[in-house]
């Protein structure tokens, strides 16, 4: 076994250089931050000062770091002790063997993160509405918060329920007033996929310039983590100007990052119209990188992520899963809403998630359809390289999250 302090994958000094030399974000966690302009979380100013004794130099880059072995901190939970994980990240349940996965810390160079604490993070949402809103890589991530808090919370005290055909999961902390929620929104845009249970994958339409239908939901939240990525991910997308009823809509194919602008212009607009600012904090993770092609990383040509039991060494390791012209559209607007006064704070976790190859479900998972004779002679068509295993990497999205909320965000 590997010693505890065993070390693999350090992060390069930018998200941004190790894709491109022109996509840059800016964090300002200083007197910009305070005064509503939008932050990003990124490398390319490493500025995060802590106001806390785990400060070990002035200058932190939370993202810029390397995963670290300690089989005795982590996991922070155990898969079998947390009812509410989907089945769809339970890959110990599902046969999974090695679970050196679920034992790596993030360590940023020159600070420590603080030590997760769900009771602290309770108390801090007293009275709140946590909510994620997004794809099913936000529900992942969704999946892994509640995992993280709820054991601090007796039985009789925490529940779980369902609304607007299963699009909405409120997971209620009865003795806070609080909630930790996930909405179903892949394309954040209203779209032919906004059916949590049942959406076509292939061909979606999205409504790009509506956004009302889903943006109600969310109004008063507390704080709104939002993701949006996955679903874009076509050469084109089909976009609706009217209803899905009408005959007289128009439709149009739209090249890929254009149509994701036009959708993010309108949740842009959407924010700065209806989010009180003195309310709501607003989070926007960025892009999760998928492992589907082995030869990306030197593996077998063919091959994905099933069966990898190692992480990617190489440093600044970024695969072609992870688009910088979408992150460029993102960039952009998130700079125009900060000349209008709002705030977005950047989750930049696709970087340190590069490197974690391993910890995808690939098979381990529950299948939700019947496995064809075909797909069960051919494992590697069904993996799945895109979603994570619990505990694991979305855990550490969590801790990143949880020390900007306590280290930056003032509520």
């Amino acid at each position: 076994m590997a010693n505890k302090s065993q070390v693999v994958a350090v992060a390069p000094p930018t998200w941004a250089s190790s894709v491109t030399g022109s996509f840059h974000f800016v964090v300002a966690l200083l007197v910009t931050a305070l005064v509503g302009s939008a932050v990003y979380l990124s490398s390319e100013q490493p500025q995060l000062r802590s106001p806390t004794p785990t400060r070990r130099s002035s200058r932190c880059d939370l993202f810029s770091g390397r995963w670290v072995f300690d089989n005795v901190s982590y996991p922070l939970y155990k898969e079998k002790e947390c009812s509410y994980m989907s089945e769809q990240h339970a890959c110990e349940a599902y046969g999974r063997k090695d679970l050196r996965y679920q034992q790596w810390r993030w360590q940023p160079h020159g600070c420590d993160l603080p030590r997760f604490n769900a009771t602290a993070l309770l108390e801090r949402l007293r009275n709140k509405r946590f909510m994620y809103v997004g794809d099913s890589l936000n529900r992942n991530q969704w999946d892994s918060m509640v995992c993280m808090v709820q054991s601090a919370i007796p039985p009789d005290l925490k529940s779980l329920s369902y609304h607007y055909n299963a699009s909405l999961v409120v997971f209620r902390a009865h003795e806070y007033n609080a909630t930790i929620e996930y909405y179903w929104a892949p394309m954040l845009v209203e779209s032919n996929c906004d059916n949590a249970v049942s959406h076509p994958a292939d061909h979606r339409i999205a409504r790009a310039q509506a956004i009302e239908k889903h943006g109600r939901r969310w109004n008063d939240a507390d704080f709104l983590i939002f993701d949006c990525y996955l679903w874009w991910r076509l050469p084109k997308i089909e976009l609706l100007w009217g209803s899905f009823e009408s005959p007289d809509a128009i439709h149009k194919m739209v090249e890929m990052t254009r149509a994701y602008e036009m959708a993010l212009n309108t949740w842009s607009d959407w924010l700065e119209m209806h989010v009180n600012k003195s309310k709501t904090q607003l989070i926007f993770v960025s892009m999760s990188p998928t492992h589907k092609k082995a030869e990306e990383w030197g593996g077998v040509p063919g091959r994905n992520c099933l069966g990898e039991t190692e992480q990617i060494t190489r440093e600044g390791y970024w695969g072609n899963g992870s688009v910088p012209a979408m992150m460029r559209v993102v960039e952009s607007v998130i700079e125009k809403l900060k000349t209008r006064g709002v705030t977005i704070h950047v989750l930049n976790i696709t970087q340190l998630s590069e490197y974690r190859k391993e910890a995808h479900p690939a098979i381990y998972r529950k299948q939700w359809h019947p496995l064809t004779k075909e797909q069960l002679a051919y494992p590697i068509s069904y993996a799945d390289c895109l979603h994570w295993c619990l505990p694991g990497v979305p855990d550490v999205w969590n801790e990143l999250l949880y020390t900007y909320i306590f280290r930056y965000i003032h509520t």
